[in-house]
């Protein structure tokens, strides 16, 4: 899903901004909500993957202008309504007003049917794939050629798993990319490393 929250490589941002040993929270409700979601993802009401679309999901204003846990709020709030624990009317009416929520979801995909598994030190290269739903493929990484360097083991496949589709688990691939291939006359000489799912590879020649 390429949407406003996959801002990796991106220009025009500025600086990332930071602050040195930051508080984790900065609000009591910051807590309830970051408790929330927790509390749902151990009660099996959502898993992380629909967890993290609900966010991918949000109006692109709403998201930029959103504070950390705002995001994890309206997702919580979301998939709450969606999954039927709650209405939108119930939420509105504790806030005292407008709650918004995020976008409607997308079909899922289950695992890609010629997927091959490979080993370090292997040359591979990122589908051209572009998914509706979630994926946690890096936009920046598209199409790109990287080498293998080190293999995870399985997990949930993230674009079926958010969206309630059987897949089989897969493993992530540690994958180093040149920074120079991946943002040509951009870039510094150096590694990047991403974690890909076997899915979203093939070979390369």
């Amino acid at each position: 899903m390429d949407s406003i929250h996959d801002l990796g490589g991106r220009q025009g941002f500025g600086r990332v901004r930071y602050t040195l040993k930051a508080q984790t929270f900065h609000e009591p409700w910051e807590k309830r909500v970051n408790a929330l979601y927790s509390l749902a993802v151990k009660l099996g009401i959502f898993n992380m993957d629909e967890y993290r679309h609900a966010i991918e999901r949000m109006e692109p204003r709403h998201y930029l202008s959103a504070s950390y846990y705002e995001r994890s709020l309206t997702s919580l709030a979301t998939l709450c309504v969606e999954k039927g624990i709650l209405t939108k009317e119930e939420l509105e009416r504790r806030a005292l007003g407008a709650f918004p929520l995020s976008m409607p979801s997308a079909p899922g995909r289950t695992n890609v049917p010629d997927r091959q598994q490979f080993k370090v030190g292997d040359k591979v290269q990122v589908r051209q794939d572009y998914v509706p739903g979630h994926v946690r493929m890096p936009a920046y990484v598209r199409g790109k050629t990287g080498v293998v360097v080190g293999i995870s083991p399985a997990y949930p496949f993230p674009d079926a798993h958010a969206h309630g589709v059987k897949s089989e688990d897969e493993p992530t691939y540690d994958v180093r990319f040149r920074a120079e291939e991946l943002w040509p006359n951009s870039a510094d000489p150096a590694a990047v490393h991403v974690g890909v799912f076997e899915s979203y590879l093939e070979p390369s020649s």
